[in-house]
């Protein structure tokens, strides 16, 4: 059954929560040492004025922040279209199975609609069946034929000096 929610757009001192919500999503992806974010780096990337990325929150009936939401917007040149790129998606373990993360999704789905995207992606880790069988349950599909790849910062920095 679903919780009342209230999900609205996260704000500069929500920053902190947003963080730790962050290092429980790495740690539950086995990847807590890959977290180089702090709470001022979240809050220079996510609420700057020229912040490519925001945020949405997700608090129960008592305030407290449970889920987040991390997206921004891509283009398709093939659909000459923008789309909403889901970069995180995060609730807390103890609220898991009360539909919270089905309504963030459809929340974030009624902004692509709304924005008039063509496409509303993200990614997910091939090991993580719960996510991966919630997904297909809401009628995503998997991409299988695009592999993503990626230059870290290091390796950026190794190829433009």
């Amino acid at each position: 059954m679903a919780t009342e929610l209230i999900i609205r757009n996260a704000k500069s001192s929500d920053a902190a929560t947003i963080l730790s919500l962050i290092t429980e999503l790495a740690i539950y992806e086995k990847a807590e040492h890959e977290v180089l974010a702090t709470e001022e780096t979240i809050k220079s990337s996510l609420f700057s004025d020229d912040s490519t990325a925001e945020a949405l929150v997700c608090e129960n009936d008592q305030g407290e922040i449970v889920a987040y939401a991390i997206y921004f917007y891509n283009y398709s040149t093939w659909l000459a279209k923008k789309g909403l790129y889901l970069e995180d998606l995060y609730v807390k373990e103890s609220e898991r199975g009360k539909g919270i993360g089905k309504q963030l999704l459809l929340h974030l789905a009624k902004m692509a609609v709304e924005q008039g995207c063509g496409r509303f992606e993200w990614s997910v880790l091939d090991w993580n069946t719960p996510a991966i069988e919630f997904y297909e349950s809401l009628g995503a599909k998997p991409q299988d034929e695009w592999t993503v790849y990626r230059l870290t910062e290091s390796t950026l920095k190794k190829l433009v000096s």
